[in-house]
């Protein structure tokens, strides 16, 4: 059952609050976090630019470290850098005091975010990276905070205000610190040349990966599977082989296999249409002479496009030779999750 207007209006009036007002402080929190972002985009300048090159030059990893909301953010990104091409994982500074400081090699780049700059756990730890030779880059909203006077780059992600309304709770700071970390992921991603297949490689278990990482080999059917009678087959053999295989369609082939044509369900209505006699005539009288093919090892989307674009439901597969290899259809691409 769907809740109406009249019923969330009375609900929130049974609650105390109007829902004007609610409409009316969500969108000033938008629009304050809206504004902190550009604010931030607005003040990025050359230390920007050193960031980039600092993690680009690294040998390490990337070590990304923050405490309570400030830690949350950190987890997204290092999971961000991590997932586009940069080497990234998270330490907990609380952690890290008590025995994962060992994580944190000298070849490495440590990403440090606290609004305050002042964070105890990250303070304690600082110093200790900093001797074993691995750089420091801080995203915080005090320039003049201890953290700040450690780091390499410092990374200015001041807001004017939070989203609160008691400007207390880590809202538009969060979401400014968050920003700043996607930016620097973009940036390495752009600058490693970083693609959609190696997003893909990285992220095989999505849509995405099964859509650039799977071949149309992984999924064409092969073998007998595939429907096909030699050029001087009868017509009702090829209706024979077609109803076998359950494809909508058979392949012509000469005595080498390779492809000749395509016969399918259009081409056996466009027969009857020209009352041909289907006992007597020879496939090769009624087929397509110039079937859509894809190759074997070409993406499976590749051959989605090819489908869309051609408006067919099948296609063979051929080799450089033209000989045939497989068979697919969308039922087959349905089934692999590539559409």
């Amino acid at each position: 059952m769907h809740e109406t207007d009249d019923d969330t209006v009375k609900l929130s009036r049974r609650a105390g609050r109007d829902p004007a007002q609610i409409l009316k402080l969500a969108r000033e929190v938008f629009e304050i976090e809206a504004q902190a972002v550009k604010d931030v985009a607005a003040r990025l300048d050359e230390r920007f630019a050193r960031a980039v090159a600092l993690i680009l030059a690294c040998r390490g990893r990337v070590v990304v470290s923050g405490i309570g909301k400030s830690g949350h953010i950190a987890r997204k990104i290092a999971a961000t850098l991590a997932s586009t091409g940069t080497p990234a994982f998270f330490v907990h500074p609380a952690e890290a005091i008590h025995g994962d400081l060992g994580m944190i090699q000298g070849e490495d780049v440590m990403l440090a975010l606290s609004y305050s700059g002042e964070s105890e756990e990250l303070a304690a730890i600082v110093p200790l990276v900093k001797r074993q030779g691995a750089s420091l880059i801080v995203l915080s909203g005090n320039a003049s905070s201890t953290l700040a006077a450690h780091a390499d780059v410092l990374l200015d992600t001041r807001v004017e205000r939070e989203a609160c309304p008691m400007n207390l709770s880590p809202t538009a700071s969060t979401t400014a610190a968050l920003a700043m970390g996607d930016a620097l992921a973009v940036a390495l991603l752009d600058a490693r040349g970083f693609d959609r297949e190696d997003f893909a490689r990285s992220h095989p278990g999505g849509a995405l990966g099964r859509r650039l990482l799977t071949l149309v080999a992984d999924v064409m059917r092969g073998g007998n599977a595939v429907p096909s009678v030699v050029d001087h087959a009868s017509l009702s053999d090829a209706v024979l082989e077609m109803s076998r295989k359950g494809m909508g369609m058979t392949a012509i082939v000469d005595e080498r296999g390779r492809l000749l044509g395509i016969f399918t369900d259009g081409d056996l209505r466009r027969a009857f249409e020209r009352r041909i006699d289907v006992r007597s005539a020879k496939v090769t009288e009624v087929m397509t002479r110039t079937p859509r093919t894809v190759g074997a090892q070409q993406l499976a989307v590749e051959a989605v496009q090819l489908m869309d674009t051609h408006r067919v439901n099948q296609l063979l597969v051929v080799d450089a030779d033209g000989k045939l290899m497989g068979a697919l259809n969308t039922h087959d691409l349905l089934r692999s999750k590539v559409i």
